[in-house]
């Protein structure tokens, strides 16, 4: 019986130490993650490590004393939004004021309490973890600091500012555009003030110079913005409408190249060479611009042109910027379209030239400008060549002045052999007259730079 009894006492010894070890067990690991700061914007990301993923609660909290406010509660409702990989557990919800109304700029805490099961279910073991996360809620400051800005309808004006604090995304707004600013230091100024800005912005063609609003702008990265006026005059222009008249000869020469050099227009009938040919004049020209804006996104953050741009030598212009195109067949319109560039013809198969330095960024087919090199010249400004017979640079080359890039031609939407030519801003055309004026580049932007700081020797004089 004493033997039974004995039994009896060790089993309920062990069970009483198994019950306390299981209590003692370690409670999950815990991890919080994202930004250090949230404002109107924000997230908080927090990942706990578990066996097999089991949790019987999990809370994440935003402590702003006296203020607690949930950021997520573990129910079965909403347990699909965690995801889970293995043993890891992660959810990610938003945290910014736009969702927390109740925060305030200062200092928060995120508390996350974390506990999975042990023992069968019976007993618990639980972890928590805090991280101090900061609420910034003031938005950053910017105001102009150069003055005297004349913008031409169609083209570019630089603008000096300053912008607190330095790491804010800034710039100038125009209308629904923006254009960014670049430290200005690439722009040669000699300045230990990290919030100097240099942006270079323009009223584009369509765009109504009586209405359309022009304003520095700041925001940071957790979604507080401020903007700004400054001064400017704006000076209108009345653009030249003109009639294109197409026939069956143009459309045999250049709808099959451009249709077997695009695979991403998708036509259905290529011998249907009208209906071919007006789905490359709206829809590939449309995502040829596309490209553009996409490769203006790669432009170097320093100046790399020299002084002003210069027009290809011994050209005759056959077009200007930003004519407005009626196109005709068989005495009807069919389309319209904008001319964004100078058409520049000389001799075929003409030396075409560098207008500037800068490196270039696309070296081959760009289906309506046919063979084309587009070359950047830093902080958002490019220039393109189209219509090439052939290409002399890779891209990536670093280019001077009056290198040669290749020779004219009349590949794409080209009726004979000439160069087609424009300035791009942040991939928007603007007119290349500007960029070609020693007055206008010193009146309009070297000057602004000198007075920030430029020295003469600055890498864009």
């Amino acid at each position: 019986m004493w033997k039974v009894l004995v039994v009896f006492v060790l089993l309920a010894v062990g069970a009483v130490v198994i019950w306390v070890n299981a209590g003692n067990a370690p409670g999950p690991t815990i991890e919080i993650n994202g930004p250090a700061v949230i404002g109107r914007t924000g997230e908080v990301s927090v990942s706990v490590v578990t066996p097999k993923g089991a949790l019987k609660r999990f809370e994440v909290v935003l402590a702003q004393d006296p203020t607690t406010v949930p950021v997520f509660t573990l129910t079965q409702s909403n347990a699909s939004e965690l995801t889970v990989a293995g043993d890891r557990v992660s959810i990610t919800r938003p945290a910014g004021k736009n969702v927390v109304p109740e925060l305030k700029q200062g200092n928060a805490e995120i508390r996350v309490t974390a506990v999975r099961p042990v023992f069968f279910g019976l007993r618990e073991a639980a972890s928590t973890q805090k991280r101090g996360v900061e609420v910034r809620l003031l938005p950053p400051q910017v105001n102009v600091v150069s003055s005297f800005h004349y913008v031409n309808h169609g083209g570019s004006e630089a603008v000096v500012y300053r912008v607190t604090p330095p790491d804010a995304q800034s710039g100038v707004r125009v209308g629904n555009y923006e254009y960014p600013g670049y430290p200005a230091s690439g722009a040669g100024v000699a300045s230990s003030d990290p919030a100097l800005r240099v942006a270079f912005f323009a009223l584009l063609w369509d765009q109504d110079p009586k209405n359309t609003p022009i304003r520095v702008y700041a925001r940071d990265s957790v979604g507080n913005e401020s903007s700004g006026s400054f001064d400017y005059r704006i000076f209108p222009k009345q653009f030249r409408a003109s009639r294109i008249t197409l026939d069956d000869a143009f459309l045999a020469k250049v709808v099959p190249p451009i249709v077997q050099n695009s695979p991403e227009l998708k036509v259905e009938d290529p011998s249907d060479l009208l209906a071919a040919y007006l789905k490359i004049n709206r829809d590939l020209r449309k995502m040829n611009n596309d490209t553009i804006t996409k490769l203006a996104a790669q432009t170097s953050p320093e100046i790399l042109w020299r002084g002003p741009f210069k027009q290809l030598t011994n050209t005759a212009v056959e077009a200007g910027f930003a004519d407005q195109r009626t196109y005709i067949y068989q005495g009807k319109e069919v389309d319209r379209q904008v001319h964004l560039g100078f058409d520049l013809a000389s001799l075929a198969g003409a030396p075409v030239k560098a207008a500037n330095r800068g490196r270039v960024l696309h070296a081959g087919w760009l289906g309506i400008y046919g063979n084309c090199v587009i070359i950047d010249h830093g902080m958002g400004l490019m220039s393109l060549y189209a219509h090439l017979s052939s290409i002399e640079v890779q891209v990536g080359d670093l280019v001077d002045l009056d290198k040669e890039i290749g020779r004219s031609g009349s590949t794409g939407l080209a009726g004979g052999d000439h160069l087609h030519f424009t300035m791009l801003l942040a991939g928007n055309a603007v007119t290349p007259i500007d960029w070609w004026s020693a007055q206008w580049v010193q009146d309009r932007v070297m000057r602004k730079l000198s007075d920030a700081g430029a020295p003469a020797t600055s890498a864009a004089r």
